[in-house]
């Protein structure tokens, strides 16, 4: 992909291909400014001619695909892309694990202060942490962007969801007024489509308390949509416990008796007709309008597109089905783009450490000792480093995330691998840590079909 270019005053000149890049590098009329995205600055020239490059965001509940597109005189380009990894989900771990925390608190009668309801009101246009993070990571690449291209454009996806007709694609009407609990509360209606028997064992377990069970548990990502939830016997809820259905479901057809025969049976029936969770889609409509209001206060000159254009834009090209690809697609622009980059970005949000001073147990009791300094000889966690072992165990070439240890001893994360026991005397800084991780993705598929075109123009 385009190799970003800053002149001497750390004006943003046009990308440059790699080559050309490496070129300038040896010839050492340039250094190397920053890693991720990779950008030089160059040691003599000021200002430069440059061509109109336009932001793209297809804006995502985990994943959000943002491309520049350049306007040649032969036509649009993709010439630069990357996809970014929210962490909307940790977000919302942390924060229910710390509600249940201070709620222990309380219920034990402690000195601890008392929740506070009617004190507080929330802005207009109030966002959840979880939904508000997604926000905050586009607004900052889109900056970074900014710093290092001559964007002049932006457009933007404004996908809207209708959640009714995902759930039920034959609502019409006046049904759309009258949800799924319409005439019901909501443990009757349940009683009622399970006709006040277990929805598991059918009443062969000859327990009469039922409860009201969530079919994929809510740590595992479930949520109260009536979808999910059934009507359980209070044995079958506890043997269920938090277990995924379809590991309940296999670990009880392997038992023989006739109660866990039919538990499996009726969760495989069950799994048939669930309805997946439409919290994504909810994220992206909460989230759509924010979106474009922090590009537009960045990029003046802004366009919303449609979730349905970018679709037809790419079906009829016949690119695959990518983030960074619907990126490119985005709006008019994106009606004849030319890939040029076969590849993107990776970029994960990681966050920027805890303000916790220290590690808790269940009850809520400290088990650990305060933290500890953030830097160790130099390097703190979160930054991208190269480590060269020449001998021992741990011999090789390494480049990732480190995670500084007070020994001197550092981990090194790359592509999920964790490497451990890495001194801090083979590692070299190459990225400092900005509450990012990244990576660098070939798409096969995008690769060698610009090979292909390559051997026929020649």
């Amino acid at each position: 992909m385009g190799v970003f270019v800053l002149d001497k005053n750390r004006q943003p000149l046009m990308p440059c291909q790699p080559a050309r890049a490496r070129k300038l590098l040896r010839e050492g009329k340039a250094a190397v400014f920053r890693c991720y995205p990779f950008t030089i600055i160059l040691k003599e020239r000021a200002g430069g001619t440059t061509q109109p490059i336009s932001l793209t965001v297809d804006p995502g509940s985990k994943t959000t695909g943002i491309s520049l597109n350049a306007q040649f005189n032969s036509g649009t380009v993709c010439i630069f892309a990357m996809q970014l990894e929210h962490r909307g989900r940790q977000i919302k771990e942390s924060l229910d694990s710390r509600r249940g925390v201070r709620r222990s608190r309380r219920n034990r009668n402690t000195r601890y202060r008392q929740p506070r309801f009617l004190n507080r009101s929330r802005p207009k246009g109030w966002l959840p942490p979880s939904l508000l993070s997604r926000v905050d990571n586009t607004e900052t690449w889109a900056e970074r962007l900014v710093r290092l291209a001559p964007i002049c454009s932006a457009n933007v996806e404004i996908a809207r969801f209708d959640l009714q007709l995902l759930e039920n694609p034959d609502i019409t009407g006046i049904e759309y007024q009258q949800g799924t609990l319409y005439g019901f509360e909501l443990r009757e209606y349940l009683l009622a489509r399970h006709q006040h028997t277990c929805a598991y064992c059918h009443g062969l377990s000859k327990d009469s308390i039922l409860e009201i069970e969530h079919i994929l548990p809510k740590s595992l990502g479930g949520t109260d949509r009536v979808g999910n939830l059934v009507v359980a016997c209070r044995t079958c809820n506890q043997h269920k416990n938090n277990l995924h259905p379809q590991a309940w479901a296999d670990a009880c057809r392997k038992r023989k008796n006739k109660l866990e025969q039919q538990r499996s049976l009726a969760m495989r029936a069950i799994l048939k007709g669930h309805r997946p969770t439409l919290k994504d889609a909810a994220a992206v409509n909460a989230t759509r309008y924010a979106v474009g209001r922090v590009i537009k206060q960045l990029i003046p000159d802004i366009r919303f597109c449609s979730g349905g254009q970018t679709k037809r834009n790419r079906t009829l090209q016949g690119y695959p089905k990518a983030h960074w690809i619907d990126a490119a697609c985005v709006g008019e622009q994106g009606q004849q783009v030319r890939l040029e980059c076969s590849g993107y970005l990776q970029v994960s949000a990681k966050g920027h450490g805890a303000r916790q001073q220290c590690r808790m147990d269940k009850y809520g009791f400290p088990r650990t000792s305060a933290k500890a300094a953030r830097t160790v000889q130099g390097f703190r966690t979160g930054d991208i480093v190269e480590a060269r072992v020449p001998t021992g165990k741990k011999a090789g070439h390494y480049i990732g995330r480190v995670a500084v240890r007070s020994s001197g001893f550092f981990n090194i994360t790359s592509q999920r691998i964790v490497t451990q026991g890495i001194s801090y005397q083979y590692c070299r800084t190459l990225h400092r840590c900005d509450g990012y991780g990244y990576g660098y993705v070939i798409d096969t598929q995008i690769a060698s079909t610009q090979q292909e075109d390559a051997g026929e123009a020649a």
